[in-house]
């Protein structure tokens, strides 16, 4: 069974390194400043002339109150007119965008994230994702992934009504945690009617599935309240799961700065957090997928790994990662082909290039064949636990054990302490190493000597 996961705790506190999340490699981290729109276009017109089906995201970065644990790139302010600007610019770089691109190209995969999207009033949703419609082949019989992340302290059932109206059949639902105390220490009051009151509206409306937003980690949790957390979820029947650990980094993120790192739980307490949590899900029908994410049996992601199709980008783990991922807005990152290339994260400086009729791309990379190579190696273990070598050396016409003859004295180590199997043809992540896949991809990286790694979290 693909759900299978052994609690090893000595194999976790020997592999739980700092490491990259895996969701692009290279890695965000290696982006630089030599990337700009004339590899945007090339990458663009080549994706026109194949006609690749495409994946929206776009980003929305207000949000009304912050909440100190926050590492996204948005914008804090009780003034909702600040969204006005921002969504003028938005349309002209949708309009620039999509003139590069084929009508006949369809949008299978759309997502709003930020921020907090549902910060947006009615009209302006409206009027966005006409905007949308008008420049890109957004699917108009529902079977396209259209989902938007909310914040049931600003969503309601109008607001509900008002997105599957618009087009949307998904919902992503922050709540990170139940406990007052723990809610009051991160600045995120919520209640669980607030959240069961979003989520009895998506089901009455027919959204296609819900997914709830965990944290571990936070400042006044505990084993046993993050149990009572994990138990209210469970009865709220989400299709999708996604429990994260919290990375304390206050060096990099300022909001950080005001949790009090004397009332974060001490890594033993994190570890039973996580046990405790993989627990409850698996005895009430959840399958991990990997990387903090759990899903139903029935739901696209589990059905994906059990016939070895998921695949995995900048939005985490997907059924789309065949499209051309187009992201618009501040910050939004983009995969096109062999091109990675991310907006600038300055809101100001967003707004401003576009106001000179300029696409606002900042940095990115293009892939070499070294990068094709590993990226589909770490693709595989990360959505399938396996790797199988002909496939690998059918697609890129090279012998496996030869090439990354350096590392097998790496895989040999893992083999020998139980994370994986290993022989001349594959690579298995065995039940005891899945939740520590982000190391076994790790040894595959060949830019990670190179980085710091206090830039990433730890992988439990």
């Amino acid at each position: 069974m693909l759900d299978a996961i052994r609690w090893d705790s000595d194999l976790i506190r020997r592999y739980d390194l700092a490491g990259p999340r895996y969701t692009s490699y290279p890695t965000a981290v290696q982006f630089h400043g030599q990337v700009g729109t004339f590899d945007l276009f090339h990458a663009l017109r080549d994706s026109r002339k194949a006609l690749r089906p495409l994946s929206l995201y776009v980003h929305v970065p207000f949000c009304a109150n912050i909440c100190y644990y926050c590492a996204c790139n948005k914008v804090i302010t009780k003034d909702r007119g600040r969204a006005a600007p921002y969504l003028q610019r938005l349309e002209q770089e949708i309009q620039l965008i999509a003139c590069h691109l084929d009508p006949a190209q369809k949008v299978e995969q759309l997502h709003f994230g930020g921020g907090t999207p549902t910060f947006l009033s009615h009209d302006e949703l409206r009027q966005l994702m006409a905007h949308l419609r008008k420049h890109f082949n957004l699917l108009e019989d529902d079977s396209g992934d259209y989902g938007i992340e909310i914040d049931p302290r600003e969503a309601d059932w109008s607001t509900m009504g008002l997105l599957r109206e618009l087009g949307f059949n998904r919902v992503s639902i922050g709540l990170q945690d139940l406990d007052p105390a723990v809610q009051r220490a991160v600045n995120r009051l919520q209640s669980l009617e607030e959240t069961r009151a979003v989520i009895d509206a998506a089901r009455t409306l027919q959204f296609r599935s819900i997914n709830i937003d965990l944290i571990y980690g936070l400042p006044k949790q505990t084993p046993e309240n993050f149990a009572r957390t994990v138990e209210e979820v469970i009865s709220l029947q989400p299709d999708r799961l996604s429990v994260f650990n919290y990375a304390h980094l206050p060096e990099r993120f300022m909001p950080q700065r005001r949790i009090n790192g004397n009332e974060l739980p001490a890594p033993a307490q994190k570890l039973e957090m996580l046990e405790r949590t993989i627990e409850q899900l698996t005895a009430a029908g959840y399958r991990y997928i990997g990387m903090d994410h759990f899903a139903l049996p029935d739901d696209e992601l589990a059905i994906a790994q059990e016939e070895q199709t998921l695949q995995r980008n900048f939005q985490g783990y997907t059924t789309h990662g065949h499209c051309d991922l187009i992201g618009l807005g501040v910050s939004a990152i983009s995969q096109i082909g062999d091109l990675y290339c991310q907006n600038s994260s300055d809101l100001n400086g967003y707004q401003n290039t576009l106001a000179a009729a300029q696409l606002a791309t900042s940095r990115g990379l293009v892939c070499n064949a070294d990068d094709r190579l590993r990226r589909a190696v770490i693709q595989q273990l990360i959505c399938n636990f396996s790797l199988d070598f002909a496939e690998i050396e059918q697609q890129f016409n090279i012998d496996f054990q030869g090439y990354f003859g350096a590392l097998w004295p790496q895989l040999q180590g893992m083999a020998s302490d139980g994370l994986i199997e290993l022989d001349r043809e594959r690579i298995e992540v065995l039940p005891a190493g899945r939740l520590l896949v982000r190391s076994v991809c790790m040894v595959f990286d060949a830019y990670l000597e190179q980085q710091n790694r206090q830039r990433f979290s730890r992988v439990i």
